[in-house]
């Protein structure tokens, strides 16, 4: 049977691992590479913080060879689009077909992804696509998937550096999803099946940080923010 090429857009965290999970076990999918954004001026995935060298580690540890895409700090999404548009063609160029992600119910943030793949000849999949996240979380954690959050919104200070378990997600507050899909939260996953070995970390310092968000009528994607009002967030530094 000849499998369809696949790039899987990695960010390291809960809902890429289970999608990659669900991926890994098509025999119809090869997965080629793991692509991550990355911010070039502090070399940490968009959004999440993460450091690349612990990006590194994970895909060592998975076995998929890592393809950093470095973006400028907060691009406006001309040049998010621009600098995707650059790689995707190059993948196209490899003979990849398709591109995997982990998304979960944001219609319009599907939507952009499967036009903007569009226009240079790939398809999009969503292994995970309108599960219920928490049926999706307790799998994940059923599994035997360990996760920490190293991002949170202003009000989830107290769950920022924290592994994820069911009695914490048991604690969110009321109209936080239990994925953190609307981007409460972000994750970094580091152990369990998709894993030949755990990924090593220490936890480093907690800060508080705030941005400018540029306006935009398009939907947020990976390092690109929508909306007009400054964003807050929590970070746990992870140390590799």
């Amino acid at each position: 049977m000849l499998k369809k090429k696949c790039i899987f857009n990695w960010s390291g965290g809960k809902d890429s691992t289970l999608a990659l999970h669900y991926a890994l076990q098509d025999p119809a999918l090869e997965i080629c590479y793991l692509v991550t954004t990355i911010s070039e001026k502090y070399s940490r995935v968009s959004m999440h913080g993460v450091r690349d060298t612990l990006l590194l580690k994970q895909a060592e540890s998975i076995g998929i060879p890592l393809y950093e895409i470095r973006l400028p700090e907060m691009p406006d999404m001309q040049t998010y689009d621009d600098t995707m548009r650059i790689h995707l063609t190059q993948f196209k160029a490899e003979g990849i077909t398709h591109s995997i992600f982990g998304d979960i119910y944001l219609q319009d943030l599907r939507d952009y992804r499967e036009n903007k793949l569009a226009e240079v000849g790939l398809k999009a999949l969503f292994p995970i696509w309108k599960k219920d996240t928490k049926a999706l979380i307790d799998e994940f954690l059923a599994l035997g998937y360990q996760t920490i959050i190293v991002c949170a919104q202003k009000n989830l200070a107290d769950f920022c550096g924290k592994v994820i378990t069911t009695a914490l997600i048991d604690q969110l507050p009321p109209g936080i999803d239990p994925c953190g899909e609307n981007g409460e939260f972000h994750t970094f996953a580091y152990e369990g099946p998709v894993f030949r070995k755990n990924v090593h970390f220490v936890l480093g310092e907690k800060v508080y940080r705030t941005y400018a968000a540029p306006k935009s009528t398009d939907s947020s994607t990976d390092g690109v923010c929508s909306v007009t009002s400054d964003l807050g967030f929590w970070y746990m530094d992870l140390l590799d």
